[in-house]
C-alpha cells in the first residue's frame, strides 16, 4: 500500500475521532455517530492494508 495512502486512512480516522469529540461536546449525537462512523472506517482501512502487507512481503 502506498505512503499516501496510509496517511488518508490515519487522517480519516482522526477526522473521525475529532467529529466524535466534538459531537460529545455539543451533545450532537449526529455528529457523534458520523464522527464514530468516519473512525471506524478509517481504522478498517488501516487494518487491511496491514493485512494486504503482511502478505506482500
Amino acid at each position: 500500500m502506498s505512503f499516501a495512502k496510509k496517511i488518508a486512512h490515519k487522517a480519516e480516522a482522526t477526522k473521525g475521532g475529532a467529529k466524535k469529540t466534538t459531537g460529545r461536546a455539543t451533545g450532537s449525537r449526529r455528529l457523534r455517530a458520523e464522527g464514530r462512523g468516519d473512525q471506524t472506517k478509517g481504522n478498517l482501512k488501516q487494518a487491511v492494508a496491514k493485512i494486504k502487507d503482511a502478505f506482500k512481503h
